[in-house]
Protein backbone atom coordinates (compact mmCIF):
# COMPACT_ATOMS: atom_id res chain seq x y z
CA UNK A 1 0.00 0.00 0.00
CA UNK A 2 2.88 2.34 0.72
CA UNK A 3 4.36 1.71 -2.47
CA UNK A 4 1.31 2.41 -4.41
CA UNK A 5 1.19 5.54 -2.39
CA UNK A 6 4.43 6.57 -3.34
CA UNK A 7 3.88 6.26 -7.06
CA UNK A 8 0.64 8.28 -7.27
CA UNK A 9 2.97 11.01 -5.35
CA UNK A 10 5.94 10.32 -8.15
CA UNK A 11 3.30 10.42 -11.32
CA UNK A 12 1.14 13.57 -9.58
CA UNK A 13 4.71 15.16 -9.78
CA UNK A 14 6.03 14.13 -13.19
CA UNK A 15 2.78 15.58 -14.61
CA UNK A 16 3.34 18.59 -12.25
CA UNK A 17 7.00 18.81 -13.92
CA UNK A 18 6.21 17.86 -17.80
CA UNK A 19 3.21 20.64 -17.80
CA UNK A 20 6.19 23.27 -16.64
CA UNK A 21 7.78 22.25 -19.57
CA UNK A 22 5.22 21.21 -22.50
CA UNK A 23 1.59 22.14 -22.83
CA UNK A 24 -0.16 19.54 -20.40
CA UNK A 25 -3.06 21.34 -19.40
CA UNK A 26 -4.68 20.81 -16.13
CA UNK A 27 -7.95 22.64 -14.85
CA UNK A 28 -6.69 23.37 -11.64
CA UNK A 29 -3.29 21.98 -9.67
CA UNK A 30 -5.50 19.12 -7.84
CA UNK A 31 -6.06 17.58 -11.32
CA UNK A 32 -2.03 16.51 -11.43
CA UNK A 33 -3.02 14.77 -7.94
CA UNK A 34 -6.02 12.84 -9.77
CA UNK A 35 -4.22 12.56 -12.59
CA UNK A 36 -1.19 10.94 -10.61
CA UNK A 37 -4.30 8.83 -9.09
CA UNK A 38 -5.79 7.51 -12.20
CA UNK A 39 -1.94 6.77 -14.50
CA UNK A 40 -1.53 4.40 -11.25
CA UNK A 41 -4.60 2.56 -11.33
CA UNK A 42 -4.53 2.13 -15.17
CA UNK A 43 -1.15 1.04 -14.99
CA UNK A 44 -1.80 -1.63 -12.52
CA UNK A 45 -5.00 -2.85 -14.38
CA UNK A 46 -4.84 -2.35 -17.64
CA UNK A 47 -0.92 -1.99 -18.52
CA UNK A 48 0.10 -5.84 -17.54
CA UNK A 49 -2.49 -7.14 -19.91
CA UNK A 50 -1.09 -5.05 -22.75
CA UNK A 51 2.91 -5.90 -21.58
CA UNK A 52 1.56 -9.61 -22.11
CA UNK A 53 -0.19 -9.46 -25.44
CA UNK A 54 2.75 -7.29 -26.88
CA UNK A 55 5.82 -9.25 -25.90
CA UNK A 56 7.00 -10.42 -29.29
CA UNK A 57 6.60 -6.96 -30.14
CA UNK A 58 8.78 -5.65 -27.51
CA UNK A 59 11.16 -8.99 -28.52
CA UNK A 60 11.34 -7.06 -31.74
CA UNK A 61 11.79 -4.02 -30.68
CA UNK A 62 14.58 -5.19 -27.64
CA UNK A 63 11.96 -3.40 -25.21
CA UNK A 64 11.26 0.06 -27.00
CA UNK A 65 7.79 -0.56 -27.51
CA UNK A 66 6.96 -0.55 -24.12
CA UNK A 67 7.20 3.57 -24.15
CA UNK A 68 4.43 3.38 -26.49
CA UNK A 69 2.33 1.08 -24.42
CA UNK A 70 3.44 4.13 -21.85
CA UNK A 71 2.09 6.72 -24.17
CA UNK A 72 -0.98 4.51 -24.23
CA UNK A 73 -1.78 5.13 -21.24
CA UNK A 74 -1.06 8.72 -20.24
CA UNK A 75 -3.69 9.30 -23.28
CA UNK A 76 -6.32 7.02 -21.74
CA UNK A 77 -5.60 8.95 -18.25
CA UNK A 78 -6.01 12.54 -19.97
CA UNK A 79 -9.25 11.00 -21.82
CA UNK A 80 -10.38 9.55 -18.40
CA UNK A 81 -10.13 12.74 -16.66
CA UNK A 82 -11.74 15.86 -17.85
CA UNK A 83 -9.93 18.71 -16.77
CA UNK A 84 -6.76 17.02 -17.64
CA UNK A 85 -5.29 17.29 -21.20
CA UNK A 86 -2.52 15.95 -23.21
CA UNK A 87 -2.89 17.15 -26.66
CA UNK A 88 -1.75 14.41 -28.90
CA UNK A 89 0.30 11.67 -29.44
CA UNK A 90 3.68 13.04 -29.44
CA UNK A 91 3.15 15.03 -26.15
CA UNK A 92 2.05 11.96 -24.27
CA UNK A 93 5.19 10.80 -25.19
CA UNK A 94 7.49 13.13 -24.15
CA UNK A 95 5.60 12.99 -20.60
CA UNK A 96 5.21 9.54 -20.76
CA UNK A 97 9.46 9.60 -20.97
CA UNK A 98 9.31 12.17 -18.30
CA UNK A 99 7.19 9.83 -16.06
CA UNK A 100 9.04 6.90 -16.66
CA UNK A 101 12.33 8.40 -15.76
CA UNK A 102 10.87 9.80 -12.32
CA UNK A 103 9.44 6.59 -11.47
CA UNK A 104 12.97 4.81 -12.79
CA UNK A 105 14.93 7.62 -10.60
CA UNK A 106 12.10 6.80 -7.44
CA UNK A 107 12.78 3.09 -7.44
CA UNK A 108 16.69 3.35 -8.05
CA UNK A 109 16.50 5.39 -4.91
CA UNK A 110 14.08 3.41 -3.07
CA UNK A 111 16.27 0.11 -3.75
CA UNK A 112 19.64 1.70 -2.73
CA UNK A 113 18.51 2.88 0.89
Amino acid sequence: MKRQICRVVVNTLAFFIAAQFLPVMAATPLYFLWAGIILSLVNLIIRPLLIILTIPLSLITLGFFTLIINTWMIMLTSGLLPGFYVPGFGLAFLVSIIVSLANWGFKEMRFKH
